[in-house]
């Protein structure tokens, strides 16, 4: 999970490159429940964020500070210790009831992050294994109700971002050596072999999560995307190979056509929080901005099939820990950033992730919120959420808000918007309180 504003994707088949203005026919349908992606991502189960589940990181604040991610995590713990917490973790934040309580609430799809030291780790690397069988169970989980899964590479070794998110905070590394590629590629070469046990469940690998175009070289990027294409063909040659936008406007992918390539899609996620733009919008111009991001991910999808991968409800970073383990926030101010300051005078985190403390009027947009990204999303091939559920984040809790009726349940149930399907999912019309065409 992180930052700027993006669209995420998977799913449904698409071939390369496209010789006309809208995708290439599908080969099948988008996994078992039709067409459109309804999906929630199962973050901080396989690559941990403090800010999902406080509880894992709550003894380091005073103690030790510096531990702010899995990799310093466990070379703190070291790995016996590190070992013996993450199997106790990985056995119960994501359990079959959660997937039931899911596929109930109309979720067709979810998406697993998982990092590569799941599949390789070496020598003065501090992580932990054991991580697959866990993967499996869910796997199968997913299948038995009815689901299906992308598996996400959302961590490399040398780091693709430098976020928490990524394994290791700090600096971006992963194409400064060959390793590090070749590491990579085995990570998705393991993945793949997971998916050829499951081949009615998964239908995507997501081979890199994220990438910051900032840090690295496209060229690089694409020449990865390569032979990732290549690993996963000669392990399951028809399942989606998700490939990340790194942070840049989908258009930058229009010439991203290789001759013979099938069944790719492209991620793009989209936040209102972590940018000025968007963390200093009124409610009104959340909603608003949605009209926006419908048209673009719709203008694109008729190039490239696109799936928003990450959103939220949240319009505050106010979560704890969420900017990073031990950081403020942007919107009160403690946090350092380009304003110097708060969003405006007085604001504050007090009750910002709490749907306990908000208001009539403030559930209202919530809910309002939540089906104005839904339209929009599904202006392309549609979403995932992140995430399934967090310990206190309750906007960034699916669960959570559906079961408190701030998020429809089942997602087509829209109370605001005018929700419209042709019987082309290609030509879906938004039209809804807050956007006219």
């Amino acid at each position: 999970m992180k930052v700027l504003c993006i669209l995420g994707a998977i799913f449904g088949f698409i071939s390369l490159p496209y010789t006309d203005g809208s995708p290439a026919a599908l080969s099948r349908r988008f996994g078992k429940s039709g067409d459109i992606i309804r999906g929630v991502n199962l973050g901080g189960q396989f690559v941990l964020e403090p800010w999902i589940k406080p509880s894992l990181f709550e003894e380091f604040s005073k103690t030790n500070p510096q531990v702010v991610d899995e990799w310093t995590y466990c070379a703190a713990l070291g790995k016996s210790e590190c070992e013996s917490r993450l199997q106790q973790h990985w056995s119960t934040w994501v359990t079959e009831s959660d997937i039931v309580t899911l596929s109930m609430m109309g979720i067709n799809h979810v998406r697993i992050p998982i990092g590569y030291w799941a599949f390789t780790v070496k020598d003065g690397e501090p992580y932990v294994q054991g991580q697959i069988p866990y993967l499996k169970q869910i796997l199968q989980w997913v299948g038995k109700h009815q689901m299906n899964a992308v598996l996400d590479l959302h961590g490399v070794p040398g780091s693709q971002n430098g976020f928490d998110n990524s394994g290791r905070l700090g600096g971006i590394h992963w194409q400064e050596t060959q390793e590090n590629i070749e590491r990579s590629l085995q990570a998705v070469e393991g993945i793949s072999r997971i998916a050829a046990q499951f081949p009615d469940v998964v239908n995507g690998i997501e081979v890199v999560n994220e990438p910051a175009i900032w840090g690295l070289s496209k060229q690089g990027i694409i020449d990865y995307y390569k032979r990732a294409y290549t690993t996963i063909r000669s392990i399951v040659p028809n399942v989606i190979m998700v490939i990340h936008d790194a942070f840049t406007s989908p258009s930058d992918w229009n010439d991203f056509n290789i001759a013979g390539w099938e069944n790719v899609i492209l991620d793009t996620h989209t936040y209102h929080v972590f940018v000025k733009d968007r963390l200093t919008l009124s409610r009104d111009a959340h909603l608003q901005a949605t009209c926006q991001d419908a048209a673009n991910v719709r203008n694109f999808n008729n190039k490239l099939w696109t799936v928003t991968g990450e959103w939220s409800l949240a319009t505050t970073d106010c979560a704890r820990w969420l900017n990073g383990f031990g950081k403020g926030a942007r919107w009160d101010g403690t946090l350092p950033w380009e304003m110097n300051g708060p969003v405006y005078t007085g604001a504050t985190c007090s009750g910002q992730s709490s749907i306990a403390a908000w208001d009539a009027p403030t559930r209202t947009f919530f809910r309002q919120f939540a089906e104005a990204q839904m339209d929009a999303y599904e202006a392309g091939s549609g979403w995932f959420f992140w995430n399934f559920k967090t310990e206190e984040a309750d906007d960034w809790n699916y669960i959570k808000l559906v079961q408190t009726g701030l998020m429809p349940n089942p997602p087509t149930d829209r109370h605001y918007s005018r929700y419209s399907l042709d019987n082309d999912h290609w030509n879906v019309k938004i039209n809804s309180p807050w956007c006219h065409e």
